[in-house]
This record gives C-alpha cells, structure tokens and sequence, in this order.
C-alpha cells in the first residue's frame, strides 16, 4: 500500500466525519474530474489539475499539468515541489487543503479537508461587515414580506378593483392573471379580460361567446351530446366530474373545444382522435342516429350519402349511399356522353363556334359550360344564355330583319308567343338541323302552321324533338302545358367540404365518369375508394394525403360549414 487517502468532512454542528481509502498505486491524480484518484469539486480547480508521485526515495514529488496557474505548498504558490512526508507539508488546491505525512509501517497519509473560513480571506464577521447582511432582516422575513406583496397586489387588488370599478373601466392588475397571449383572433381583447371573464371566478359561458358570435350553430343539440359522450373510459368521466364540481359547463360547451391563450397564432383545427372519441362508436350510444360511425377516413367511415332530388316537382332532396347506385331526377334531360364525344354532331357544330363561343376544334370540354366560381372552390349553375344558346337556338321566327326569340324559363311566355301569328311561308329556324347521332339530319320541329294549329305548334316544341322538350320533361298536368321543373343542385354532400382549386391537379374525368353517362339521372360523383387512391387517415404513414377529419368536415353545421346548401333552379 503506497497511499492512505484521509477525507475530512464537518457538519453543520462541527462534528468531524472522517472517511479513509487506501490506494495502491504510486501515482495520484488531483482534479475536479470525477473519475481522479483525488476529487476536488472546486471550479477553481482544472480538471486534471495536478500529481502526486510517490519516487523510489520515499520522496513525494507534486508537479502541476501544464496551463494550470500551479498549487500552493506552505504558503508559496508552486507549479512543482518534491517533499519529505517525513517532515511533511501542506498543499492547496483552491478551497482544499492537503497535508501529506508519513505512518508508521510508511505508508504516505494523505488527508483532504475544505479550508477553514478565516484561511480563505478573513473571518465571517469581517466579511459580514462588507455586506448587506448586516442590515437587511432575515430570510425568513424577507420571504413572508415577499408573499405579502404577491397577495396584495395581484390578488387583493385586482378582486378590488373589479367588485368597484364603474362602468367601461378596466380591472387594475388583471394582466397579471393572464395564462399567455390570445388568439389572433381574440387578440384585440388582450387587455380586455373582463369581456369574456363577465363573473370573478366563473369559467367563460357560451352565452358570452354567442354574444359575439352569433351566426354560429352548435354542433348538435346538448341532449344529444351529453347523451354520446355518456359512459367512455373512467378517466375521461372523472375529468368531466371534476369540471363541472369548478363551475365549468358540460360536453359541448365552447371552452371544452376552444381553449385559449395558448399564444398568438391562428387556432390549429382538432386532430382526427377529438372526433372519433365520439362518431367511432356513435351507434352504440345513439342507436337512432343516421349517422354511421367514423374514426379514420382511410379504414373506418361510410360510404358518402349525397342528397338526391327524388321529386322534381316538390324539390324534396333525400340522402343515399352510392353503395346502392341511386339515380337523381333533376327534371333535365341531358347525356354527357354525347356532348364529350369527338366525333359526334355536337363536336362538330361546337367547333362551328369557335371564334364566337371560344370552343375547342375538336369539340367541347367541361369547362365549356363548368365554369368556376370567383373563389374557385366549386362552379356556377349552368345559365341557358351563356352555357346553351350557342347550339340549342330559341328562335322561333323571323319577322323581316328581327329574330324572334322564346323566354327561357317562362312557360306561360313561350305558349303567348307561339299563340299569335307566325309566318307560315319561312322555316322557324330557317333549315338548322338538331345535333347529335339521334337526331342527325333532323330539323327542329317548329311549324309551317297557320294560327288555327296553333296549340299543336306548342304540343310540338315540347315534344321530345321540339325546341323545348330536346332538353326538358314535357308535363301536361291539369290540361296544361308545362316542363317538369329543373333542380341543379351546386352541394351534394351537406356536411362535407370540398375544394376544387386543391385538385387542379386533377382532370375532371378521372373522378366524374361523365364520358359515359348518357342519363341526367346519372350520379356522376366518386365514391369512397376513388378518394381513398390518395387520402387516408391522419395517422397513415403511407398515404399521399394524411386527412383528418377537419380536413372535409365542419364542426358547427350546417350554416356554418362553408357553402350553404344552394340550388339553381332553372
């Protein structure tokens, strides 16, 4: 054994803790280092700060490592000394004093202990005369004078000024309560705390929320919500009990979906798992809901249920799955297939237009008569004049230079201008023939009548060659002549959003499968797997589109979810 460690600790009581560790090697490492054979924990102090080689002489030898400022050996500040434990010396190392001795059976004694206060700079009461220590009270009454101060002005004083503050004046100190910044929506009211929080200590109420906004729906009645959430795992209904135990209103409420001052930033819209604690098991809790359960688009959500006009004449729209292939009945009729063929009639009196229409020279396309809204995100009604005319002429008569035209949309109209007299010696429409391959080569039938035929003139353009029927249902209800009224609905999908400019990308047919509808009765919209090709669940790692439910869905239907339910009624 080369060396005895001796480690020397006082308590706060003065009693001495001694710690002894022998160590056999004849080299000692001295550093704030952890792993050095002497640790010194002293910032002052390098890392390997110096050695203590034990020569073959029985001699210590102490050099400093290079870069250090050295060590002090009996009072002289030294990079190196050689020492006799037999004589023995003192060594400091910063705030540590070693003593090196000898023992009896020759072992070197190595004892470390911090220095006492008076060697490092004088005695306590000196230093205390140099500080504020001396004039200052007390932790412990400095820290109950503190906690006074914290009450009284950010507690006591903004209670204060709220219970007597007049009317329009704001709450002293309010700021200090504040959890972090608002919304940038709320922000104007960052100094305005009391327009939400009307009552001390009372959670923000949805009749305050509602004051402002008022054009937003709930979600669904608060029956029904309490009665969804009911039951679900036991966390989540002691976190509902404990709410409502502090005054804060039930499931449904506004603050249980928008929480504020999470700082100023646009609120982030909720993640697909916020929805499908409720609409993922939604059966079991309502059974007479007609909603199917839903948690994630790409694994777990029904077929879509477009709103069909199932009556033209009432206009009654019913919901359906496309899973059972429904047909519309819009009053139109119409084939998409034959005004998209190439080769058709249509193709070829469209590329008749080009200069006056814009049409393209190999016939039309469904921009043509699609036309985008101003926002882009879906398309005007289609408008007879503009989208129409240009092929299906509602000229009836020519009286000298003047070309005498039919109303569009007005029946009673159209049967006053073909009641009076008409040239019985000049073709309607002069020798135009109707497009398309059913009717190719055909003229319109008008007439070459004279007034007594007048009332088969109006049977004949509400025929189905007629200049009426070519594109109406003709009806004859009460004796009457008339069309089957037309419903073009702009929004199939009530409580789904859309947006067209996101898929430009896209062509048109490679989601309507318009090329080969030859019926008006056709549902030309894509079904659940074709959107599934790129949109999966939020959670998808694969997907091209992660989407959750946020993405097409609004929470607060249905005037609040963007494009109101419009039809175009022509």
């Amino acid at each position: 054994m080369a060396f005895r460690l001796r480690q020397i600790e006082v308590t706060a009581a003065g009693r001495e803790i001694v710690r002894d560790r022998a160590v056999a090697g004849k080299l000692l490492v001295v550093g704030r280092a952890a792993d050095s054979d002497i640790h010194l924990p002293d910032l002052a102090i390098e890392p390997r700060h110096a050695t203590i080689d034990l020569r073959h002489d029985g001699r210590v030898e102490v050099v400093a490592a290079a870069g250090t400022l050295g060590f002090g050996c009996d009072g002289e500040t030294v990079t190196e000394a050689v020492i006799d434990p037999a004589t023995g010396a003192e060594l400091r190392f910063g705030s540590y004093r070693l003593t090196l001795s000898r023992e009896a059976d020759g072992t070197v004694l190595v004892q470390v202990r911090l220095a006492d206060r008076e060697d490092a700079g004088g005695s306590l009461e000196d230093k205390l005369g140099f500080s504020l220590g001396g004039v200052l009270p007390g932790k412990r009454r400095v820290a109950w004078i503190v906690a006074a101060a914290v009450v009284l002005l950010f507690l006591f004083l903004p209670i204060g000024s709220f219970l007597t503050r007049g009317s329009g004046q704001t709450v002293i100190g309010d700021s200090s309560w504040s959890a972090g910044k608002l919304s940038l929506a709320h922000h104007a009211l960052e100094d305005r705390c009391e327009a939400c929080h009307v009552n001390a200590f009372v959670s923000v109420r949805d009749a305050t929320c509602k004051g402002c906004h008022k054009s937003v729906g709930d979600h669904a009645d608060h029956a029904r919500l309490a009665e969804a959430r009911a039951g679900g795992p036991l966390g989540r209904q002691f976190l509902d009990a404990a709410a409502r135990a502090f005054g804060r209103e039930g499931a449904g409420s506004c603050a249980s979906c928008h929480i504020e001052h999470q700082g100023l930033a646009r609120m982030a819209a909720p993640a697909q798992r916020f929805c499908g604690d409720c609409h993922g098991g939604l059966k079991e809790r309502l059974a007479h809901t007609q909603l199917g359960d839903a948690s994630d688009f790409g694994t777990h959500h029904p077929q879509f249920t477009p709103a069909l006009v199932s009556d033209p004449f009432t206009r009654k729209r019913i919901a359906v799955s496309l899973d059972a292939k429904p047909r519309e009945n819009s009053g139109l009729a119409f084939s998409h297939r034959l005004h998209l063929d190439k080769l058709g009639g249509v193709a070829r009196m469209a590329a008749s237009f080009r200069g006056e229409r814009g049409y393209g020279a190999r016939g039309l396309v469904c921009g043509d008569c699609h036309r985008p809204s101003e926002d882009a995100l879906r398309f005007k009604p289609i408008d007879m004049e503009r989208d129409c005319e240009g092929c299906h002429s509602l000229a009836y008569d020519r009286v000298g230079p003047i070309v005498r035209r039919l109303r569009h949309g007005d029946v009673e109209q159209m049967i006053a201008d073909l009641s009076v007299s008409t040239n019985a010696d000049v073709p309607l429409v002069g020798d135009r023939t109707r497009p398309g391959i059913q009717a190719q080569g055909r003229p319109y039938r008008f007439a070459y009548a004279p007034p007594a035929y007048n009332a088969a003139l109006i049977r004949g353009a509400l025929s189905r060659d007629g200049i009426c029927g070519e594109c109406h249902t003709p009806s004859f209800s009460g004796g009457l002549p008339g069309v089957v009224p037309v419903t073009l609905p702009t929004r199939y999908m009530q409580q789904g959003w859309f947006d067209h400019k996101a898929h430009k990308g896209e062509t048109c047919t490679s989601c309507h499968l318009a090329e080969k509808s030859s019926s008006s009765g056709d549902v030309l919209l894509p079904g659940i797997a074709s959107c599934r090709s790129c949109h999966q669940g939020e959670d998808a790692a694969k997907a091209k589109v992660p989407s959750g439910c946020a993405m097409c869905h609004s929470y607060h239907p249905p005037f609040a979810a963007p494009g109101r339910d419009r039809l175009a009624r022509n």
